[in-house]
């Protein structure tokens, strides 16, 4: 490793927290689908922050609408009202159907809120407080307690069990299951429209039309988990909106600031009439208008850039790719994912493959043990997605 990287590294290890096994490369700069270490040496990017930096790096329109903001207002708290918080609020709803929309710092914080606004619901119905949450095994929401709470692969929990309590975890794409943990205390059904962190798991059309259906007969709260798989990353907006099934609640985050901190829940008018009021729920940067300055602008160059049409065009072409790959190795089981959200599923461990990638100059993350997960800027092209493939084959052979 170059001597300057090295020192830098041996400084982080001293100073931060390891709460993290981080690859031994110090990122300096991007520039469109590439990252370039403090060395020079170039990334190709096909994690885009773990799928945060959706339009890639250095787009100077975004740039300069977060430059503009920083010299006119940065924070100002929510005593007051601000122009990006309003105009992100709008064109957001426009784009996800929702009515309502509560700005956070982090998707984990839209997921805090999320939980609070059912058990509010709840609770407004019939003044108890025992209602219960149904979550999915092999979920990822976030690592705050509440969070954590819905999340359901054990090795995350273990170690700050109890949690918030009045969970259960069903089954994801098995009805059945969902059933077997309703109850009359059930409130809410939470669940990935596309599981990250579990291994890219997509939703069945049928699973979630069926769940739907049970929460409308019994008045639970549908929440989605857009977060990694929404803004744009499926092929739509909201991976959500590709089955036609809406929830009741939605989080949001990651490409919603393509690298500014910020998360969001959205709810219908009916759950937002009917839950969190004045004083029950809080943030003091959540919505700051620097925030709301870089969600509006994302939105806008969605729009002006065409990142949809990309995500459905460049999406096929990958998955052809991975398809062709995967038969050509017996290591690799199965391509799955929707979009730009794909994943292969290998008989051993992928953590040496990725380190062998990273070396090579392509940027690749995991989903579990086995799992290379594909998360790309969604500006790539079909070149970007060559590159990227030839680099992979020569790892694996």
């Amino acid at each position: 490793m170059a001597e300057l990287m090295q020192r830098y590294i041996e400084k982080a290890e001293n100073a931060l927290l390891h709460t993290y096994n981080r690859y031994q490369v110090v990122l300096e700069k991007g520039d469109g689908v590439y990252l370039y270490d403090m060395e020079g040496k170039r990334y190709l990017d096909f994690a885009a922050g773990i799928a945060v930096f959706a339009l890639g790096y250095g787009n100077q329109a975004y740039n300069d609408a977060l430059k503009g903001q920083i010299d006119r207002l940065i924070h100002t708290s929510n005593y007051y009202y601000n122009a990006p918080a309003i105009e992100a609020a709008k064109k957001l709803k426009e784009v996800s159907g929702m009515d309502r929309v509560f700005f956070t710092n982090s998707g984990a914080e839209a997921v805090e809120g999320a939980i609070k606004a059912a058990r509010k619901y709840a609770f407004l119905k019939d003044n108890s407080t025992d209602h219960e949450i149904i979550a999915m095994e092999h979920s990822f929401h976030g690592r705050t307690m509440g969070a954590l709470s819905v999340t359901g692969t054990p090795k995350y929990r273990e170690a700050f069990e109890p949690g918030i309590g009045n969970i259960r975890f069903a089954h994801m794409n098995d009805f059945d299951s969902v059933l077997a943990c309703t109850n009359e205390k059930t409130c809410a059904i939470i669940l990935e429209t596309v599981q990250g962190e579990g291994g890219i798991y997509p939703a069945q059309k049928e699973f979630l039309e069926k769940i739907r259906a049970l929460c409308d007969e019994r008045d639970i709260l549908l929440i989605l988990d857009e977060i990694q798989c929404g803004m744009g990353r499926t092929g739509h907006m909201f991976a959500w909106q590709k089955y036609g099934v809406k929830p009741d609640i939605m989080t949001t985050a990651k490409a919603l600031g393509c690298g500014v901190p910020v998360g969001a829940f959205l709810m219908t008018e009916k759950v937002g009439a009917n839950s969190l009021k004045a004083g029950d729920h809080g943030t003091t940067y959540g919505g700051n208008p620097l925030a709301c300055a870089a969600v509006c602008k994302v939105l806008d160059l969605f729009e002006k850039n065409h990142i949809i049409e990309n995500v459905r065009s460049v999406s096929a072409y990958l998955e052809e790719k991975l398809d062709l790959l995967a038969a050509k190795y017996d290591c690799i089981q199965t391509r799955r994912g929707s979009g730009l959200m794909q994943g292969l599923a290998f008989s051993m461990p992928v953590g040496p493959v990725i380190e062998k990638a990273l070396d090579a100059g392509l940027i690749l993350i995991n989903a579990g043990t086995n799992i290379i997960r594909f998360v790309p800027p969604l500006v790539i092209d079909r070149q970007n997605v060559d590159e990227m493939i030839a680099i992979l084959d020569r790892c694996l052979s």
